[in-house]
């Protein structure tokens, strides 16, 4: 009989490595940047071993921040990013530190019509993605999409964390023919995953693969989402069948970064902002704390205003009403119960607040 996913994950250890993680994600701040050196170097020399060559995958401030520091402690390997999906101040930054642009295949317009509008995260839009598109192969997927019952190979369990949140079904199970049965809507437009993997991955990993090389990447678990739990088992430093990568700072949090790019005096794109303290001593962005495509909708549901689409509309306005009115983003944020347009939007309390502290690195 076929391995249930609890057995597998009993025999590979996965709780022990998850909760050894986590014990490290608790050290302080000075035990992070050592371990993370630490990862990075042994990644570095065990490619060698391997005739492999290494490179930084770079997009935002976290993987420019990545790429200073692996230069800070000798690591200084090739970097690459498509940086033309990229915000003008991040390529700016990019351009300045010798990042490589790396052209994309296809346009954003092109995907998002052709597999669906990148919206709410990437985990639960690819749920949504396997409910608009049924298969006999993914019906015991769907089905525990909609119930929750994740069936024999995933252990007969019920009420799992694959059931969409109640919040969604209610507006996208009707795609499938059970949620249907169950009275749930479906969306009038199609959602997916696939925007970074077809923008950003495939080139990046069609790059590496002509220049034999793997990447270091400035990927966080307490990021949350799909690559959360992966993190967690397998580590900063992952060599498998399929995969090879380093993500040194695996363990940091938000502020471990803000902190260490303060202290080696990273570049910060003019998106964010600069970086400050609050009374508090906590830092954080002056502007975006998070950046991503122009029309990329992972988080926005999560967003106070100014999102992501507000920030838009005050960096260029035209882009902003090609994406809301032709392409359709306007549809499918009313849809998910996000406001967007800009009538009497009124500038938030953060904006208005900004200068009252003073920037981290005069403390």
């Amino acid at each position: 009989m076929k391995e249930s996913v609890i057995e597998r994950n009993k025999r590979l250890g996965v709780d022990r490595k998850i909760a050894d993680f986590m014990a490290k994600q608790k050290q302080p701040y000075e035990f992070k940047i050592r371990y993370a050196e630490m990862r990075a170097r042994e990644f570095y020399e065990e490619c060698g071993r391997r005739d492999l060559n290494c490179h930084v995958s770079v997009g935002g401030l976290d993987s420019i921040t990545l790429l200073v520091f692996l230069r800070k402690i000798g690591i200084d390997v090739p970097a690459i990013s498509v940086s033309g999906l990229e915000d003008k101040s991040i390529q700016r930054v990019h351009e300045a530190l010798g990042v490589e642009n790396v052209k994309s295949y296809r346009s954003k317009v092109d995907v998002i019509r052709k597999f669906g509008f990148p919206v709410l995260s990437k985990e639960i839009a690819g749920k949504i993605m396997l409910l608009q598109n049924p298969s006999e192969k993914n019906r015991t997927v769907r089905h525990a999409i909609i119930t929750g019952e994740t069936g024999e190979y995933g252990g007969n369990r019920t009420g799992t964390r694959m059931q969409l949140p109640r919040k969604w079904l209610e507006r996208f199970g009707g795609a499938d023919e059970e949620g249907r049965a169950l009275g749930y809507r479906a969306a009038p437009f199609k959602v997916s995953d696939r925007c970074c993997y077809y923008l950003k991955e495939k080139p990046c990993d069609d790059w590496a693969k002509a220049h034999n090389s793997v990447p270091y990447l400035g990927l966080m678990a307490s990021e949350g989402g799909r690559r959360e739990k992966a993190l967690m088992m397998h580590g900063c430093n992952y060599f498998g069948e399929t995969t090879i990568r380093s993500a040194p700072f695996a363990i940091f949090d938000r502020q471990d970064v803000l902190r260490l790019a303060v202290e080696l005096d990273v570049p910060v794109p003019e998106i964010y902002g600069r970086i400050v303290r609050e009374p508090s001593g906590k830092l954080r962005t002056t502007k975006a704390q998070r950046t991503g495509c122009s029309m990329c909708g992972f988080g926005i549901h999560l967003d106070k205003r100014p999102h992501t689409f507000d920030l838009l509309y005050d960096r260029n306005p035209k882009e902003w009403d090609f994406w809301m009115n032709t392409v359709g983003w306007g549809e499918v944020l009313d849809y998910i119960g996000v406001p967007w347009r800009q009538e009497g939007r009124q500038m938030s309390l953060l904006d208005a607040v900004d200068d009252w502290y003073p920037g981290a690195k005069d403390d």
